[in-house]
């Protein structure tokens, strides 16, 4: 059946929604998105996913053009008309369609903006979460403000595509010998019981997903240290684990072919992935 998705204030079958072949998204990357979750029917961090947005577009001087509670009655529209129980929805704004040039188009050209859904049955039971899984290292090579939620996925594509030819799940990006973070998601290790991530800047994404395990960790008394670490540091780790929008919570239990602690799924990963879904459900909105 084809989806509805939602194209500059219109609904419209997918096969009937079309963008100028001069949008900026298109031709330079020229746009931000966001990726949202939906569990039971209801949406996942909403008011984080909008307040982020809103923050790429104030960094690449982009007006917003939907109002927060607009963009929230989009997303809740696209649920019912897709029936969307468990999945994602994709929304991307990008700085309209005009004559292909580097130099920004003249104030007041519209922006272009997209949402669909994508349906994902079970996503809170994602059966690597018993398994947990595998990374390879390979070094950071995009700009310099990964902070910016930005539609130039192309290096983290090819990062997906590494992970891939070496037959495990993912890459963690590598800078100065320190991790940076996953290709679509934030790394964590675990040491004597402390969890750590990297701090926030412009070298990380400021996850979302992240921001909320963060506190729920706190809240439960778990030690946290906002730091880089080091590739030796993942491998001498207890635990290791990713958080994103569509994976939440999720264990890794190999870096370079290297066995993380016992080579399992351990329990801090476990346990943070239980306390994110179920605060999760019980805020969604």
């Amino acid at each position: 059946m084809s989806r509805t998705v939602y194209l500059n204030g219109e609904y419209l079958p997918e096969s009937e929604a079309k963008v100028s072949i001069f949008d900026r998204g298109f031709l330079f990357a020229d746009g931000v998105y966001e990726v949202t979750s939906v569990l039971g029917g209801k949406l996942l961090d909403f008011d984080g996913h909008a307040t982020r947005l809103a923050r790429s577009l104030n960094e690449l001087e982009m007006t917003n053009p939907i109002t927060k509670e607009d963009l929230l009655e989009v997303h809740r529209e696209l649920v019912r008309r897709n029936g969307i129980d468990d999945g994602l929805i994709y929304l991307q704004i990008t700085r309209g369609a005009a004559d292909r040039d580097f130099a920004y188009p003249v104030e007041g050209t519209p922006a272009t903006i997209v949402l669909f859904t994508q349906a994902k049955t079970g996503l809170a039971d994602n059966p690597l979460a018993k398994t947990g899984i595998k990374v390879i290292g390979i070094e950071d090579l995009r700009w310099g403000r990964r902070d910016i939620k930005t539609v130039q996925l192309l290096y983290p594509s090819m990062g997906k595509m590494m992970a891939k030819a070496a037959g495990v799940h993912d890459a963690w990006m590598i800078e100065d010998g320190h991790i940076t973070e996953g290709t679509s998601n934030n790394a964590y290790i675990v040491t004597d019981g402390k969890i750590v991530t990297r701090h926030l800047g412009h070298e990380i994404l400021h996850g979302i997903t992240r921001a909320a395990v963060l506190r729920f960790a706190r809240e439960s008394q778990m030690e946290v240290e906002e730091r880089a670490f080091t590739v030796d540091e993942v491998k001498a780790a207890d635990e290791a684990f990713i958080t994103s929008a569509s994976m939440f919570v999720m264990p890794v239990v190999e870096f370079d072919g290297i066995a993380i602690g016992t080579g399992a799924v351990g329990p801090v990963a476990t346990r943070l992935r239980e306390i994110y879904i179920e605060e999760s459900r019980n805020s969604a909105v």
